[in-house]
């Protein structure tokens, strides 16, 4: 596990282990969980949810999803350091 922001509660991590996924990001409360959500980057530097298993609220996950978008840059940057390849996008 590769912890990249905070927010409140929340953690935002990488999972080591996930070379050849394309660009994403999970989010627990508090430490790393198996059923973490799972929040995709896209090419555009926008992002989107690809599931919300750990069921964070709505209005939480709106906040998230836009600290996502604007620390994409940051992200695909952490990725970069992690997995040390190139990036590939979902969409």
């Amino acid at each position: 596990m590769s912890k990249v922001l905070e927010f409140g509660p929340y953690i935002l991590f990488f999972w080591v282990g996930e070379n050849g996924e394309p660009v994403h990001i999970h989010v627990a409360i508090k430490r790393p969980a198996e059923n973490a959500t799972k929040i995709w980057l896209t090419s555009s530097g926008g992002c989107f949810l690809a599931h919300n298993r750990s069921k964070i609220p709505e209005r939480d996950l709106a906040d998230i999803l836009e600290l996502v978008s604007l620390n994409h840059g940051y992200i695909c940057q952490k990725w970069q350091e992690v997995f040390q390849g190139d990036l590939t996008f979902y969409c």
